[in-house]
This record gives structure tokens, C-alpha cells and sequence, in this order.
């Protein structure tokens, strides 16, 4: 009898998700650290820690966590202390990741909708004390996740594999715990993500309506205002993030729901069960969400695109450059 499909849908999605996202997100560091994108240096920081935080994603979940799982299932990364070790910190890295996102909503919440409060909040300075913050705390919460787990089996007195200790169902310090998370991420992002802007929003479009009316232009006419121009493309890169978060993280929410009122549990053995299918589909799509963001700043930020192409391009270049030399005759004097 042949693997589970979803078992084998894994073993071909996630070494294609790890090949194209960490190196994506690499070049994404690079560019954004030279700082030539022609974007504030608030907004490089908080892209910058984005960038970095689904990277972490990626390693720990994908590369360290899944792909181990399928092609090196007895490796020291599968001994449970490590294994344990390693989701808390796949744990720690999404919790940066979606909070600092709703951080980046947040900052552009406050310099479109409220400018008197931009000047003092949408700093450089505000924007790495933010990212330290979210990061600190990402730590600490995901801390007793050390503790959920136990052996999924023992090999000659070896502890291998992690699964959920049965308590962590029934004990009302971890039902608390479970719920904490749940809240956390992703309700709550969710939610402060749909509020700040659908409020950026609805700010833009009256704003919008306004400059209209000054400048005395139809709709048609409105392209050849470059404001209003640089308003939409703010709604749409707005809207593209937002969507792709929340229907990428869809199916994880209502999982994690249907373990609380039903005998769903997580990581169970069987990866035939119904719950389980839906638990790896689950994550699998919370893992793409991981690389959606350097293709949306990609699509939508011209220069971005340039500067990626340029990193791109440069070591091509010069290696093409160098097979020349090489190839050109050396003449010396005799």
C-alpha cells in the first residue's frame, strides 16, 4: 500500500516552496538593506523585518520541520528535544512574521489616515523598537511550547518524533494556553488587519473624492493625477496582502476551532484521517504565505523590481565577463 496523498503531495510542494522562497527571501534582505528602492526608511525596516521573519518561516518549518519529516525522518533533527526545540521556534518565527504585519498595517494606517501622529510615529527610530518588541514577545509566548510535546515513539530507548501530549486537551492551563494562541494568531491579526484598512480605505477614496473636487476632474481624467495615482496602487498592494494572508491562513483557523469542540487533535499519526488532511493542507498554504510578500512588493514596486534584477543580472555579468578575459589572447613583449 502507497503513502497518503497528502504525504506525497509534500514531498514534491515543499522542496519547490523551499528552492523558490529562501532564495527569494535572501535577495529580498540584500535589496532591501542597500536601501535603493525608493522607499521610506520606516517602510524598509518593517519590509526588511518581514522579510526576515518569513525567511525564519521557511527554515524552520519547511526546510528543518517538513522537508526533514518526508526525505530524513530519522535524522538527529527528529530526536524529540531538537524536534520539540525546532517548533517552538517555527512557532516563534509565524507569530514575528503575521504581528509584523499587522504592525506595517498599522504604520500605514497612521500615515495616510492620521497625519498630525505621523511625523512622531512612522520613524525609523519607531519602527525597530516595534520589530524588536514583537519579536521579544513572540519569544516568550511560544516558550511553553517546549513542553507540549513527548516521544511519538521510542527506538532503542531514543525518543524520536514529537506528538502532542493527551494532557495538553484536557488540562485547563494548556486549553488556555491553545485558546491564547488561537487568539493571538491569527484571530486577532484578522481582525486589527480587516479594521486598520478598511479604515486606510475608505480614508483614501474620501480624500480622493476631495482632490477631485478641487482640482475639477472627472474619473477619466484622474490617471494624469499622480496622488491619486500612488492612492490606488496604496489600496491595491493594501488589499493584495490582506487577502492573501487571511485566505492563506484560512484553513489553519478553522482547524485549530474544530480541535477545541471536536476530537480532532493535532499531528495525529494517521495521516488518512479526514482532520489530518485538512491539518497539512492547512499548513501547507500558512507555509506559501510565507513567500507571498516578496512577489507583492515585486509586482507592485517598479523599483524594487529593478534592484532585484540587478542582483539578479550583476553575478551573471560579471562571471560572463571573466570567461571572456580568460578566452582573450595574452600578448607580452619580447
Amino acid at each position: 500500500m502507497g503513502a497518503p496523498v497528502i504525504v506525497e503531495v509534500e514531498k514534491i510542494y515543499y522542496p519547490i516552496l523551499a528552492v523558490i522562497g529562501v532564495p527569494a527571501h535572501l535577495m529580498t534582505v540584500v535589496v532591501l538593506s542597500r536601501g535603493n528602492c525608493g522607499l521610506s526608511k520606516c517602510i524598509t525596516r518593517y519590509l526588511l523585518g518581514m522579510a526576515v521573519a518569513d525567511l525564519l518561516v521557511l527554515i524552520f518549518g519547511v526546510v528543518l520541520y517538513e522537508i526533514k519529516d518526508c526525505y530524513f525522518p530519522f535524522s538527529l533533527l527528529n530526536y524529540t528535544p531538537i524536534c520539540s526545540i525546532n517548533i517552538a521556534l517555527l512557532f516563534m518565527s509565524i507569530d514575528w512574521s503575521v504581528w509584523l504585519t499587522v504592525a506595517f498595517t498599522f504604520d500605514r494606517f497612521v500615515a495616510i489616515c492620521h497625519q498630525t501622529f505621523r511625523k512622531k510615529y512612522c520613524t525609523e527610530r519607531t519602527a525597530a523598537i516595534v520589530i524588536t518588541v514583537v519579536c521579544s514577545l513572540s519569544i516568550m509566548e511560544n516558550a511553553p511550547i517546549n513542553f507540549v510535546f513527548e516521544p511519538r515513539e521510542i527506538i532503542n530507548d531514543v525518543p524520536w518524533s514529537c506528538h502532542v501530549k493527551p494532557s495538553v486537551y484536557t488540562l485547563t492551563i494548556w486549553i488556555a494556553f491553545t485558546w491564547l494562541e488561537i487568539i493571538l494568531t491569527p484571530f486577532v491579526p484578522f481582525l486589527l488587519i480587516l479594521l486598520f484598512n478598511a479604515q486606510t480605505i475608505r480614508h483614501i477614496v474620501q480624500a480622493n473624492r476631495v482632490r477631485r473636487g478641487l482640482r475639477g476632474k472627472s474619473n477619466s481624467e484622474d490617471h494624469n493625477d499622480p496622488e491619486v495615482e500612488n492612492r490606488r496602487k496604496s489600496i491595491v498592494l493594501l488589499l493584495t496582502i490582506s487577502a492573501c494572508f487571511m485566505i492563506l491562513w484560512s484553513v489553519t483557523f478553522v482547524f485549530f476551532i474544530l480541535v477545541q469542540f471536536t476530537e480532532a487533535q493535532l499531528t495525529e499519526t494517521s495521516y488518512n484521517a479526514p482532520f489530518t488532511f485538512m491539518e497539512q493542507t492547512g499548513y501547507m498554504l500558512r507555509n506559501l504565505s510565507s513567500c507571498t510578500n516578496t512577489f507583492i512588493y515585486a509586482l507592485s514596486q517598479s523599483k524594487f523590481r529593478e534592484q532585484l534584477k540587478n542582483l539578479i543580472t550583476s553575478p551573471v555579468t560579471l562571471i560572463i565577463n571573466l570567461f571572456k578575459s580568460v578566452k582573450q589572447p595574452h600578448w607580452t613583449k619580447t
